[in-house]
């Protein structure tokens, strides 16, 4: 019988109830890990404050004149296409971390214990969406501290839930990367190539309007940009719609596409 099938045999035996229990005890476990490890979160804390501050200072004067104003209205305009990139960001924690568990025989400890592999897989996830919420409340902290400001609390909410609900759908992504790859280096590398060309080629930092018309269209159609138009319309009641039911299309699609193969890769690796 293939690894895949014994997991999925595994986990259908398994009830309802002791995946959950397995699933919280996995999750205490991890959140135990951070703990004694705290440099592990040093990518929440950090990425937020740094971006933040080097963005507005460096860039909000300049930035906040082709705005038609000043750094405090960059600061408007860019604390939500931050919130759009920390999701996509932090999601990348997913894939690593799996690398790692799999590489240092983590994996093959839990194979020889009566839990499903849907317990680990849940457990991981959870543990990564709290640390997505971590880097976003810290995200939110300094941006007020920087000046932004809340015009919308109902907007800002919604804002920070689609962020994190795209923010799941990406972690399908990493999850494929880190099962499939070699190394935590080659899935770090990997997600570089993948971040880096939609995160500038896109309106978190600078409205497209004077780019290429080349990247104009990339930018379009670039679903961090949809993210963050998203969540400027959320949180400072701007117009919406068209940005916000794209973002639910890519969040829906990018699920519907790399979920499957993932969790084929994922139940019938090593």
């Amino acid at each position: 019988m293939s690894a895949a099938a014994t997991a999925t045999v595994s986990d259908a035996r398994i009830p309802l109830r002791a995946h959950l229990r397995h699933t919280g005890a996995l999750m205490r476990r991890n959140l135990l890990w951070i703990r004694q490890d705290p440099e592990s979160m040093f990518d929440a804390i950090l990425m937020p404050i740094v971006f933040t501050l080097l963005f507005v200072y460096v860039f909000g004067g300049s930035i906040g004149q082709a705005l038609g104003g000043d750094q405090g209205d960059y600061v408007q305009y860019v604390v939500p296409g931050l919130l759009a990139m920390t999701s996509m960001t932090m999601s990348q924690g997913i894939g690593t971390g799996f690398n790692q568990d799999f590489n240092s025989g983590v994996m093959d400890r839990f194979r020889s214990l009566p839990i499903g592999r849907g317990s680990v897989l849940l457990a991981k996830i959870a543990v990564e969406l709290l640390r997505m919420l971590f880097a976003t409340a810290i995200l939110l902290v300094v941006g007020v501290l920087v000046g932004f400001d809340i015009t919308n609390w109902p907007g800002l909410f919604a804002a920070v839930s689609l962020s994190i609900a795209f923010g799941s759908s990406l972690m399908w992504v990493f999850l494929l990367l880190g099962v499939t790859l070699k190394s935590a280096q080659s899935v770090q590398g990997m997600g570089f190539l993948i971040l880096m060309p939609l995160q500038f080629g896109s309106s978190i930092f600078a409205p497209p309007n004077s780019m290429p018309g080349w990247l104009q269209t990339f930018t379009d159609y670039n679903p961090l940009s949809n993210l963050a138009d998203a969540a400027r319309g959320l949180m400072t009641s701007g117009p919406v719609t068209f940005d916000l039911w794209m973002t639910l299309f890519w969040t829906a699609a990018i699920t519907a596409v790399a979920a499957p193969v993932a969790l084929r890769r994922f139940n019938a690796a090593d």
